[in-house]
């Protein structure tokens, strides 16, 4: 049986659930060393880790889910930095649309539920009136 971790099985790894994790144990999460880490944060302009005393990294779950969907992309797709930089513009830019429409989804429900209620006011003063 072998100790080395396979780019899948890092992949899949389960991410701590603590509010902070430092560069080491985010390397451990994805078998990545810290220069690794260090090297995609001024690749990636989205990947910007919290910074405390004397520079010490502080990654928070969303860089850590970035860092992972980085590492699929360099690693098992085969994109190039610059083509995994593109992918990741692509796909912000199509959650930004997606949550657009959400919002525009949103205000129709809730104008509906507005008049709606307004409908049934209008009912209930009717029927305590006569």
């Amino acid at each position: 049986m072998s100790d080395e971790v396979s780019a899948s099985d890092s992949e899949n790894a389960p991410i701590p659930s603590k509010r902070y994790l430092t560069i080491g144990e985010v390397g451990e999460v994805f078998d990545l060393k810290p220069h690794v880490l260090r090297y995609w944060e001024q690749e990636f302009a989205q990947l910007r880790p919290s910074k405390r005393r004397g520079n010490r990294r502080y990654y928070q779950r969303e860089d850590v889910l970035l860092i992972r969907r980085i590492k699929q992309l360099l690693y098992q797709q085969g994109f190039t930095i610059e083509g995994a930089r593109q992918q990741l513009s692509n796909e912000h830019t199509k959650n930004q649309s997606s949550n657009s429409s959400n919002q525009s989804k949103n205000q129709e429900i809730n104008g509906a539920i507005q008049n709606a209620v307004s409908g049934l006011e209008d009912v209930m003063n009717k029927l305590k009136k006569g």
